[in-house]
């Protein structure tokens, strides 16, 4: 190595820095956690940093550019300080920032993948699961309004994708119909106005209710005729089968494997029901129990 290349024998700590490509603050840092020993004091009480400091300070910065996190560099020195510069005595903690690494570009391709993904479904239903998204295939742009994507990304959030996929169908089967739609809207709004000042007993109460219950039936002869019913049979059955290979029987999360009912999902929704409106559920879904042998539909989503 020409002499011109080779650095003063001895250098306080700002030409250190400048040498090493760093700051004199991170010097002394190093210093402080003890990945760096401190030199010795000249005359003038200040430190001076010789040959085999600055092939050290050269080192930490390499590693420390490559992501090596300084703790690491300082247990490689430890581990092995007479042939750390040689590098057996950071191979292990290069094996683990190359898989750390591998780790971090993995979820950069899932992310940029999950983007990809919301741009050519739209930025809404390309937040929900590709269980879901595909119940929502063959539907015209703009027939799913946001409050609809909305309920959806909350069911999911709560039930899974096969809950949100169930519960899809009902948005389908709305989208296709604009006087079902229209309806469910009228029903909505009836149940929105049974707030906190109408009493539990309030024969409005009962009247929505029953509104409700020919509501759904009406609704659930509409996904039968058009075949909606078979595509959700077929979800099901799909989903039973690929959780019984991997060996969890078909369970939900709770490992029960039942339903969950519409009262009791309406309990774990994130929403402020009116004790009115929560008795109308109730009365709702006592009044499709009671006609299910005449051909009543109640939903059920899946827990």
């Amino acid at each position: 190595m020409p002499a011109s290349f080779m650095p003063p024998r001895q250098v306080r700590i700002g030409d250190a820095a400048a040498f090493a490509g760093c700051t004199p603050r991170a010097i002394r840092h190093y210093h402080e956690i003890g990945l760096l020993p401190e030199p010795e004091r000249g005359g003038d009480d200040r430190r001076r940093y010789g040959y085999e400091d600055m092939i050290r300070l050269l080192w930490i910065r390499r590693m420390a550019d490559a992501g090596i996190a300084l703790e690491d560099i300082r247990e490689a020195f430890a581990e092995d300080p007479a042939d750390a510069q040689g590098g057996d005595g950071i191979e292990a903690v290069l094996e683990s920032v190359e898989g750390s690494l591998a780790a971090q570009e993995a979820e950069l391709r899932r992310q940029r993948t999950a983007v990809q993904r919301m741009r050519v479904e739209g930025s809404r239903r390309g937040l929900l699961s590709d269980l879901v998204t595909d119940r929502l295939k063959g539907l015209s742009e703009g027939s799913l309004r946001q409050a609809d994507l909305d309920t959806l990304l909350v069911t999911e959030r709560i039930f899974g994708p096969l809950g949100a996929a169930v519960q899809a169908t009902r948005f389908v089967a709305l989208a296709t119909h604009p006087a079902l739609r229209e309806e469910a809207d009228r029903i909505d709004a009836a149940e929105e106005a049974l707030d906190d000042s109408v009493a539990v007993d309030d024969p409005r109460v009962a009247q929505v209710a029953a509104e409700r219950r020919a509501f759904e039936s009406a609704l659930h002869a509409v996904i039968e005729e058009s075949g909606l019913d078979e595509d959700d049979d077929a979800l099901f059955e799909a989903w039973e089968t690929s959780h019984l290979e991997t060996g969890d029987g078909g369970e939900n999360e709770s490992g029960s494997g039942r339903v969950m009912t519409v009262l009791e999902a309406t309990g774990k929704m994130p929403y402020d029901f009116s004790p009115a409106r929560l008795r109308c559920r109730e009365l709702a879904e006592g009044l499709s129990v009671l006609t299910e042998d005449e051909g009543g539909g109640n939903p059920r989503l899946p827990t």
